[in-house]
């Protein structure tokens, strides 16, 4: 039976101090920390999973620092990238306008091979937190008409949604049809989604 091995570069975008790096260290090492240093630059992880019999899919996440969204940099850190996952704090209402200038510096930046904008989840962190500063209609407006796959609320601290948020982006990266049609850009309701196989097996 033939194999097919698949590599993904992720961006993890978003303000400083939204959850980046606690998601990525809860995705690739199952790790929580209330205490990281701000990224400097750019920090990478990668992840394997068997996504299939058949089917390996190695993701480099780059996480890239708040403040570069000011810089030139981010067209060097974006480039060949396949997917990306950009992060507001649901306790932070500038963070998720900013999301508006993120989406954008990304869309001009880059491509996919077909000329559409690269497959982009926008992701609700800290979810496990209240009072909300937004409301899910308003999240929901942002993420349908701004081109993202769709909204997912997550915690870092909870290990919430993270697994299925990134897996929805594989799917879309590997062009794979949405079940059902649901990934119009709106609010995925995850219990409804169905779990597809796969699993960690390298960190």
């Amino acid at each position: 039976m033939a194999t097919r091995d698949y590599l993904f570069k992720v961006l993890v975008i978003g303000d400083n101090n939204v959850g980046k790096t606690a998601l990525v260290q809860r995705y690739v090492n199952d790790k929580f920390s209330k205490h990281y240093k701000a990224t400097v630059g750019v920090d990478f992880a990668v992840k394997v999973l068997q996504w299939s019999d058949t089917e390996t899919v190695r993701l480099q996440l780059w996480d890239i620092a708040g403040q570069e969204r000011f810089t030139s940099m981010t067209r060097i850190y974006y480039k060949e990238a396949a997917g990306c996952l950009l992060l507001f704090d649901v306790m932070n209402m500038t963070t998720f306008k900013n999301c508006l200038f993120w989406k954008q510096d990304l869309d001009s930046k880059l491509m996919s091979a077909d000329g559409r904008p690269i497959p982009c989840v926008l992701l609700a962190s800290k979810c496990d937190l209240s009072p909300w500063e937004m409301t899910n209609e308003s999240i929901d407006q942002f993420s349908k008409g701004n081109g993202f796959v769709c909204w997912v609320d997550t915690s870092a601290k909870e290990n919430k949604n993270i697994n299925e948020a990134v897996s929805i982006l594989v799917s879309k990266m590997m062009n794979r049809p949405s079940p059902d049609g649901v990934y119009q850009g709106g609010h995925i309701q995850l219990d409804s989604v169905p779990k597809g196989r796969q699993q960690s097996f390298c960190c």
